[in-house]
């Protein structure tokens, strides 16, 4: 649960980094909604750590700070490819959170439940991205993203 509760940290930084560079007022919305559906997913996600006698990673300014860089410079890239990275990281996070539902027991269900509803609500989040233009990014940087997000998972498993 504490590398998802990291991965609403970063959600949160990346879409207001994203918010911030888009001159276009609908696309601000668009990831201010997305930020604000996060900060309940960072709620739920902290409260289930705390149920379970656990800390969320120590590293946390930290990966808001990087999240936060690299939703700007998404943006910094245009709306087309700022969006194409949504899509991007919200696919990449939805495959994250169907592994995590395999794994989790099926006598969790109060993880089940949070695990379920933000894996629903990243997949929504993709698909409007998609919708509204996203740009598909090159193999090359998905496989970069993917070995970004192998770095933090891993780390923030164990910090």
């Amino acid at each position: 649960m504490r590398v998802n509760h990291v991965g609403e940290v970063c959600a949160q930084a990346l879409y207001e980094g994203q918010a911030i560079t888009t001159s276009d007022d609908s696309l601000k919305g668009f990831y201010r909604r997305s930020a604000q559906e996060e900060a309940d997913h960072l709620a739920w996600t902290r409260q289930r750590l705390k149920d379970l006698g656990a800390r969320p990673s120590l590293l946390n300014p930290l990966w808001f700070a990087g999240a936060f860089a690299l939703g700007a410079l998404a943006g910094k890239l245009g709306d087309r490819v700022s969006l194409g990275f949504t899509v991007e990281t919200e696919r990449q996070v939805e495959q994250h959170l169907a592994g995590h539902l395999e794994r989790l027991p099926a006598e969790d269900a109060a993880s089940r439940a949070i695990v379920s509803a933000m894996k629903d609500d990243e997949a929504a989040h993709a698909d409007a991205a998609q919708a509204l233009g996203a740009a598909e990014l090159p193999a090359p940087v998905k496989g970069l993203m993917r070995a970004a997000a192998w770095v933090m998972t891993t780390t923030a498993h164990r910090i």
